[in-house]
């Protein structure tokens, strides 16, 4: 069997995921032939954790000569998982050199980026896949078949909150993520996300964008309102163990062999101070969004939540569907003052009876009825058990999914389109409609 060969560009944490699969359950399909980073020292730790003793260890390439690369090493298609800022500039490239993209959300951070890759995906004719993983959560899926359905009639709106907590939210302000210039803020980098669930959950498109929000929890000028002080040292075990917002990476080996011990080839630090001075994003954001159909959604995000989850409520002319997830009941600490994911394994014996479960309930009740609970599949991977199902998708190509879950730049421009409209009008105070940013042949 003919392997479909692949580059990848960015070989940071999410970059796992894709090479776990090439070199496992994927590897009779898929062949990575070439790699690239900015800090050729993770792409060496990758190298010795999956290639050891191997006769095809992946040839490497500078960023910049990833055109080249795709010619010299015949890709088919190159794998982008670099921050997202690169990630325009990464896409046309191999588009235009001749190669298929797969690329992790958010399509770009910027206009001129959805520019760039609209006429490079026009003009070479190549495929775009995104990575939404969460269209594939059995959960997601569940609601997409009952709106799909008619149960509840027509879509007329759609309440939508999501709570990052302060394990995971804490987390955009420690890294490059904290600067908007580099993600776009949490509205492209994590909302896009969010956007392209609801386009396409409600097969629509965003047609106008109010957003209002700010710092408001993270950031030295919250942190000096709020009293905290002096930050402990960076570096010091025994203080960031008392300091639940430091990172300590030390104690994850995956971060120390990836970002700890490569600081000095590049200077880049993933452990920043949450409440560092210079940070550019937000973390409170609300938005009402109106879509082509009529329909309209109030969606807000918190970066600071006790507890990891989301609700959604949609309302239809014919009833009402409901879905709530908790991803994390709580953010605990172990002896070693690693967060802990199940809550049962509490060293002073906080147990699931004390801390919100874990948890995903859908439930649909049309007007004159009683409520039923709809069955959820049960997922075995991450972000819901979407992965498993994408990367099947990514590498062993799309079978016949009804729910058309598969999504192509379009599809990323629909859904980053919200973000750069809804920082448009924190700017302004404005609502901005979709068709007054300058998106080219996106439109």
């Amino acid at each position: 069997m003919t392997r479909t060969r692949f580059a990848l560009v960015g070989t940071g944490s999410r970059a796992r995921m894709y090479l776990t699969a090439m070199t496992g359950p994927h590897a009779d399909v898929a062949e990575l032939v070439a790699w690239s980073d900015t800090n050729p020292g993770r792409i060496d730790r990758y190298e010795e954790q999956l290639f050891a003793g191997s006769t095809a260890v992946p040839a490497r390439f500078e960023p910049e000569h990833l055109a080249a690369a795709v010619h010299q090493h015949r890709v088919d298609s190159v794998i982008i998982t670099s921050p997202d800022s690169t990630h325009a500039a990464s896409i046309a490239t191999a588009l235009r050199a001749g190669a298929d993209v797969v690329v992790e959300k958010p399509l770009t951070t910027t206009e001129a980026g959805v520019r760039q890759i609209a006429s490079a995906a026009t003009d070479s004719g190549r495929d775009v896949l995104l990575t939404f993983n969460y269209r594939y959560a059995p959960r997601n899926s569940a609601l997409k078949e009952v709106i799909a359905s008619g149960e509840i009639g027509d879509v007329t709106s759609v309440h939508f909150e999501w709570l990052l907590d302060t394990s995971h939210g804490a987390d955009y302000f420690r890294r490059w993520h904290r600067y908007k210039d580099k993600s776009g803020g949490l509205l492209v980098h994590k909302s896009s996300h969010h956007f392209d669930l609801v386009n396409w959950w409600l097969a629509d498109s965003p047609v106008r964008v109010y957003a209002s929000g700010g710092l408001r929890f993270y950031g030295a000028a919250n942190a000096r309102a709020r009293g905290l002080g002096e930050r402990p040292a960076r570096g010091s075990v025994d203080d960031q163990r008392r300091d639940r917002f430091s990172l300590d990476m030390r104690l994850d080996p995956e971060l120390k062999s990836l970002y700890l011990e490569q600081e000095s080839r590049d200077g880049y630090l993933r452990d920043r101070d949450v409440f560092d001075e210079g940070i550019t994003i937000e973390d409170n954001l609300s938005l009402v969004v109106d879509y082509a159909s009529g329909a309209s959604m109030a969606y807000t995000l918190s970066a600071h939540g006790p507890w990891e989850g989301y609700t959604v409520y949609v309302n239809g002319t014919a009833g009402r569907a409901e879905l709530s997830v908790v991803e994390r009941g709580a953010v605990l600490f172990d002896n070693e003052g690693r967060v802990i994911v199940d809550p049962s394994a509490h060293p002073d014996g906080a147990g699931s009876d004390l801390v919100r479960p874990t948890s995903e309930r859908l439930i649909v009740q049309r007007h004159f009825e009683s409520a039923r609970v709809v069955p959820i599949a049960k997922g075995s991977s991450g972000h819901g058990g979407g992965d498993e199902l994408l990367l099947q998708d990514v590498f062993r190509g799309v079978a016949h999914d009804p729910l058309g879950r598969t999504a192509d730049w379009v599809d990323g421009v629909r859904s980053v389109s919200v973000g750069l409209a809804g920082n448009r009008s924190l700017e302004s105070g404005q609502p901005v409609r979709i068709d007054e940013l300058d998106l080219g042949v996106a439109v």
